[in-house]
């Protein structure tokens, strides 16, 4: 017989999907450089992360197949580990400032960047402290409203629309940005309306693309789809998927069961 709730850590049965605890911090408005194509990220009413100032060195990073141009300060990057291990040793002989990023996304990246001068990215974070809720803001009426967001980017790799707040915390996840790991989580946690293909989709990419070790944006969609199982049942999307198979219908069945037997012992227990 399968003992479901000693799985090592490699099976999600042992996690119940929870909240995440990111603090609410202030976005920032990326200015473009269009004549350059080069897109520099500047605070503009934040403070920088302690020992960070704006008088370093600034790195240029090639994104993406098409080779879309960023700036930002070397010392606002090294709060990344990823970004630190390449400053010290790309540069430490070197003149030229460049960093080549050909797998990442130009529009994920771009809030990644947002996240390091800012704390947070577009559309913010806001927490109502009266009934200690958390919404992400009006897109066009909050903060002078900079227009709506798409809640997905397509993703080249894949060739599909994957949720945007998804593949930040699996950027974030390289770059060792916990927080913003958080952030991303607790964002996607509000998004609604959004497609089971996009669901299904975004969570085989989510398994792909974190370690097994990963407790939270994995357990995040075995709830997720747990929860909307009525609909997600119905869905045909879900049985080309389940075909398809994969160590995320494993883990969500376990889950399942660990979820029957919940009800069940609260069935059981006295009242």
């Amino acid at each position: 017989m399968f003992a479901r709730r000693n799985l090592q850590s490699d099976s999600f049965s042992k996690y119940r999907a929870g909240k995440s605890t990111s603090k609410t911090k202030r976005s920032f408005r990326e200015q473009a450089a269009s004549s350059s194509r080069v897109e520099r990220a500047t605070a503009l009413d934040r403070s920088l992360p302690v020992g960070s100032n704006l008088t370093s060195p600034i790195i240029t990073l090639c994104v993406g197949p098409e080779q879309r141009l960023f700036a930002a300060h070397e010392n606002v990057l090294a709060s990344s580990p990823f970004f630190s291990a390449i400053i010290r040793g790309q540069f430490l002989e070197s003149t030229s400032k460049r960093v080549d990023l050909p797998e990442e996304i130009p529009e994920v990246f771009s809030s990644v960047l947002e996240y390091l001068y800012k704390g947070d990215y577009y559309p913010r974070l806001l927490h109502n402290k009266r009934r200690n809720t958390w919404a992400l803001e009006n897109t066009e009426t909050d903060n002078g409203g900079r227009g709506a967001v798409n809640s997905t980017v397509y993703d080249s790799g894949t060739q599909q629309e994957l949720l945007k707040d998804t593949l930040l915390y699996c950027t974030a996840d390289r770059y060792g940005l916990e927080e913003l790991k958080r952030l991303a989580l607790r964002k996607q946690g509000l998004q609604s309306g959004i497609q089971c293909s996009t669901i299904l989709a975004s969570s085989r990419y989510a398994y792909e693309n974190t370690p097994d070790s990963d407790s939270e944006l994995r357990a995040h969609y075995l709830a997720l789809i747990i929860r909307s199982r009525n609909t997600f049942k119905r869905s045909g999307t879900m049985q080309t998927e389940m075909e398809r198979g994969g160590k995320m219908f494993f883990d969500l069945y376990v889950a399942m069961c660990n979820h029957m037997d919940d009800i069940s012992t609260i069935t059981r227990s006295p009242r």
